[in-house]
C-alpha cells in the first residue's frame, strides 16, 4: 500500500543468529520462483526495483476510467504521468526504509512495486525498540522530505496561493496546471496514512517500538496488533456509514495484516531460546540426486512430505520441494533427474540450535524447510507446516495446564 512499510536484510545477521545456510541456486529452479510474477527494472541504493505484473491492472485502469469520461489521450497519458509520479515517492518512501535498515546491518532484498503501494522486503526488522522506530518512521520522513521541497518550490514560484492549492486532493487536479500542490497533497497522506498506528503501516511499528521499551517484544506485538485491529473495524463502520467500498478495502487489509503480525510473533514467542530437535521431523524420506523427477512425484503422492533433501550418500546437497516437483512437471521434465530442479543446499542447522533463529531464517529466505544436520548427515527437518502445528499444539498445552 502506499508505503505498506518494510516487511523483513540480508547484509547481516543479528549476532546471536547461526550461521546462514550456504545456498547455491540450481540452474532454472528456485530463482525463477522467487522473481515470479514481477520484473527487475532497475536498481536503486544498490537495491533491485520490481514491477509486479498486478500493476499492469492500475495501469489500464486509469486509462480506462480517463478515456471513459470523454478525455483526449493526451489527458489520459497525463493522468498515468501523474500516477507514476506518486509510485516514485513511493519508492523513495521505501528506500528510506531500506536505508534506514542497512545502517544497522540489515539489507533489503528487492523492492516491489505494488498496485496498491511498495514494499521494501527487509530480512528483518530490528528487534531493539528505538531501531525499529528508526526503521519505520525513515519512510514516511521520505515523503515529509518530498512534501517540503515541493512546498518550497511552489512558494517560490506561487506564492502562498501555490501552497493552498494543496490543501484538497480534489481541488489539485494535475490536469489543471496543479501538478506539484496534487503530489504535495499525496505526499502528506502517505504520511498521515503509514502513520496510522497499525500494522502492516509503518505507525504500527512505531507503536511496537514504543511499547517495546517497557515491555518484551511478543507483549509490545500483541497491544500494537490489538489496536490495529480496532482501527479496522472503525474503518469498517466508518465506511458502512458513509458507503466508501475503499474504506472497507483498508479496514480488512488492516485487520489481516494486524492479525498476521501477531501470530508471527506468537511462532516466534513460542519457539523461542528452544532447541530445533523438539519439533524437527524425524521420519521423513530423502532424494538422491539421480533419481527422477516422475519418482519425486509418486514420494509426493503417496506420503504427507512435501520437502526432500537430496542426498548423495551422507552428504547433503539439496532440497527439492513440492513447487519445483510441480513446476518440472508442467515443463515436462518428469524424466529428469532431481538434481535439475532442486534448491542446492550443502548446510543446515544442527539439533541444538535455536529454533526460533531457524524459524527466522526460513522467513528471510523464503524457504518451506530446512534440512537438520549433525555430524554432516541429516537427521531432521525443519518445515513451516510442522513448526505451525508444534505451536499450536504447545499452545493447547498451556490451555491445558492452565486449566487444572
Amino acid at each position: 500500500m502506499p508505503g505498506t512499510g518494510p516487511a523483513r536484510s540480508n547484509d547481516r545477521k543479528p549476532p546471536d543468529t547461526p550461521e546462514a545456510w550456504d545456498v547455491a541456486e540450481a540452474p532454472g529452479a528456485e530463482r525463477r520462483e522467487r522473481v515470479g510474477g514481477s520484473w527487475r527494472i532497475g536498481r536503486l541504493f544498490g537495491i533491485d526495483v520490481r514491477l509486479h505484473w498486478t500493476f499492469l491492472l492500475l495501469v489500464g485502469w486509469v486509462l480506462f476510467a480517463r478515456l471513459g469520461t470523454g478525455a483526449g489521450l493526451v489527458d489520459a497519458l497525463r493522468s498515468l504521468g501523474f500516477v507514476f509520479a506518486i509510485f516514485g515517492c513511493i519508492i523513495l518512501h521505501e528506500c528510506g526504509h531500506a536505508l534506514a535498515a542497512r545502517r544497522y546491518g540489515i539489507g533489503t532484498r528487492d523492492i516491489t512495486i505494488l498496485p496498491i503501494g511498495g514494499l521494501a522486503r527487509l530480512d528483518r526488522m530490528p528487534e531493539e525498540p528505538m531501531r525499529e522506530i528508526v526503521v519505520a518512521l525513515a519512510g514516511p520522513l521520505v515523503n515529509v522530505a518530498i512534501a517540503l521541497v515541493l512546498g518550497a518550490i511552489l512558494l517560490a514560484t506561487r506564492g502562498a496561493d501555490g501552497i493552498l492549492a494543496a490543501e484538497s486532493v480534489e481541488g489539485a487536479d494535475p490536469l489543471q496546471g496543479n501538478f506539484l500542490p496534487a503530489l504535495l497533497a499525496v505526499n502528506v497522506l502517505l504520511v498521515a496514512f503509514n502513520l496510522l498506528p497499525a500494522f502492516p503501516m509503518d505507525g504500527g511499528r512505531v507503536l511496537r517500538g514504543i511499547l517495546g521499551v517497557r515491555l518484551d517484544h511478543a507483549t509490545a506485538t500483541r497491544i500494537a496488533a490489538a489496536v490495529g485491529q480496532v482501527v479496522a473495524v472503525g474503518f469498517a463502520v466508518l465506511g458502512l456509514m458513509i458507503g466508501n467500498p475503499f474504506l472497507l478495502f483498508i479496514a480488512l487489509f488492516v485487520f489481516i495484516g494486524a492479525s498476521a503480525e501477531a501470530r508471527h510473533e506468537e511462532m516466534r514467542s513460542a519457539m523461542r531460546d528452544l532447541p530445533v530437535h523438539v519439533a524437527m521431523v524425524t521420519r521423513f524420506r530423502s532424494l538422491q540426486p539421480d533419481d527422477t523427477i516422475a519418482e519425486a512425484a509418486d514420494a509426493l503422492i503417496h506420503g504427507t512430505q512435501t520437502e526432500f533433501p537430496v542426498v548423495d550418500g551422507d552428504r547433503l546437497v539439496g532440497v527439492l520441494g513440492r513447487d519445483g516437483i510441480m513446476r518440472a512437471i508442467r515443463e515436462g521434465h518428469e524424466d529428469a533427474p532431481v538434481s535439475d530442479s532442486m534448491q542446492a543446499l550443502r548446510d543446515g542447522p544442527g539439533p541444538n540450535d535455536r529454533l526460533d533463529r531457524v524459524f527466522q531464517q526460513l522467513q528471510e529466505n523464503g524457504h518451506r524447510a530446512a534440512p537438520v544436520l549433525d555430524g554432516g548427515r541429516v537427521v531432521g527437518l525443519v518445515t513451516l507446516e510442522n513448526l505451525g502445528e508444534w505451536v499450536m499444539l504447545a499452545g493447547a498445552r498451556r490451555a491445558g495446564h492452565a486449566g487444572d
